[in-house]
C-alpha cells in the first residue's frame, strides 16, 4: 500500500465559519477524518506546514513547502499539498520549479467550500488527489480539482465560486479521475529520470504591469528603481504603445540598460503571444532582446523568473533557462 504525506497548508478546505468570515483553523490531520475511504488504497500521514488564508502565501512559503517535502522525500511515494484556491496556480507552478523532474506526484489541491459543510466540492477533491498521489503512473507536481488532473504549469483559477474553477491553459489535462477511475490522456513516466532536483533559492523581485490604454510609461521608471524583471501583460498578441504622454521604447531601454529582465506577455487567457506579428510588437522585441512568454501562463511566467533570478543573473543564462521546458510550461517558441 502506497505511502502519502498529506501537508495542510490553509485555504478554504480547512476554514470555518467566524464572525469576520470564514477562517482556517482546521488541522491537517482533522481534514483526513472527513475521508475515512482513503484508507483502503493508502497510508496517509501529515503535517501542519502552516494555516493561512491563501491570500496571504508568499515566496517563502513555497520554499517551506519544498523543504518539507525534499525532508521527507524517501519515507513516501506521493504527497499532497491542501492549499487554498486563489494562489493555488502560483503555488503550483513556484513547486514546479522548486521540485523538477519529481518520479513521485506531488498534488495541490483545495475546494470552493469548506470540507466540514455538507454541501462541499472538498472531500472529493481530496480523495481525488489522495488517490492519484498514490497512482503508480503519476509523476511530477500537478493540481487535482473537479475530477481534472493538470500540470503544475498550466493551471489557472478562472471562476470564483463553480466547483469547475480551475482550467488548464494552451495544454491538456494530464487525466481525469471519475470515482475509482484515473484515465490518463498523457501518461510518460518512463521518460522521468531517477531523482528529482530540488531548489531552494528564489528572487521575489518581481513586478507585473498591467498595460491599459494610455498608461503612462513613467510606471516602468517607478518599478525599474524597485524589481528586478517585470512582466508587461499587453494587449492582444503583444506589444508595447506610442502614446504621447509616454515613451515605452525610453523606458525599456531603461531596462536593459540596468540589465534588468522585461518579459512580454498577453492579458487574453487563451492561446499566448507572438510579438512578431504586428509592428508594435515585432521592432521592440528585435531592437532589445525582450523575453516573451509565448503560451505560458502567468502565474508560470511570475515563478520561473523568480526561480532563474535566484539561480543566476547572466542574461544569457535568464534567456536559456526562460525558453527551456519545464512540466511542460511551455512548448511554442518562434
Amino acid at each position: 500500500m502506497k505511502r502519502i504525506l498529506l501537508l495542510g497548508t490553509g485555504g478554504t478546505i480547512a476554514c470555518k465559519r467566524t464572525e469576520d468570515g470564514l477562517k482556517p483553523v482546521i488541522t491537517s490531520g482533522e481534514i483526513l477524518s472527513y475521508v475515512p475511504g482513503s484508507r483502503d488504497f493508502c497510508q496517509i500521514e501529515s503535517i501542519q506546514a502552516f494555516n493561512i488564508d491563501s491570500t496571504n502565501i508568499q515566496p517563502h512559503h513555497w520554499l517551506t513547502i519544498t523543504r518539507i517535502i525534499r525532508e521527507h522525500y524517501e519515507e513516501y511515494d506521493g504527497f499532497v499539498i491542501t492549499h487554498g484556491t486563489d494562489t493555488m496556480a502560483y503555488t503550483a507552478a513556484a513547486l514546479s520549479y522548486l521540485i523538477q523532474h519529481s518520479p513521485k506526484p506531488i498534488v495541490i489541491t483545495g475546494a470552493q467550500k469548506p470540507i466540514d459543510m455538507e454541501n462541499t466540492d472538498a472531500r472529493t477533491n481530496l480523495m481525488d488527489s489522495l488517490r492519484f498521489a498514490a497512482c503508480p503512473r503519476a509523476h511530477d507536481v500537478n493540481i487535482v480539482f473537479d475530477g481534472k488532473v493538470i500540470a503544475g504549469t498550466r493551471g489557472k483559477k478562472e471562476r470564483t465560486k463553480s466547483y469547475n474553477a480551475f482550467s488548464s491553459i494552451n495544454f491538456p489535462c494530464i487525466a481525469i479521475i471519475q470515482e475509482e477511475h484515473i484515465l490518463f490522456y498523457l501518461d510518460d513516466k518512463e521518460r522521468m529520470p531517477g531523482s528529482p532536483a530540488f531548489y531552494s533559492e528564489l528572487n521575489p523581485n518581481v513586478g507585473l504591469l498591467k498595460l491599459i490604454p494610455s498608461m503612462d510609461a513613467s510606471l516602468l521608471d517607478y518599478m525599474a528603481e524597485r524589481y528586478d524583471a517585470v512582466i508587461v501583460e499587453s494587449f492582444g498578441v503583444g506589444g508595447l504603445p506610442s502614446y504621447e504622454n509616454g515613451d515605452y521604447h525610453r523606458a525599456v531601454a531603461r531596462w536593459t540598460s540596468l540589465g534588468k529582465t522585461v518579459i512580454m506577455t498577453t492579458q487574453v487567457t487563451n492561446e499566448g503571444s507572438n510579438m512578431s506579428v504586428y509592428e508594435v510588437g515585432r521592432n521592440i522585441k528585435k531592437e532589445f532582446g525582450l523575453l516573451e512568454a509565448y503560451d505560458m501562463t502567468l502565474e508560470a511566467a511570475v515563478t520561473k523568473i523568480m526561480w532563474i533570478l535566484g539561480q543566476t543573473r547572466r542574461p544569457e543564462e535568464i534567456r536559456a533557462l526562460f525558453y527551456q521546458t519545464i512540466n511542460r510550461d511551455i512548448l511554442w517558441k518562434a
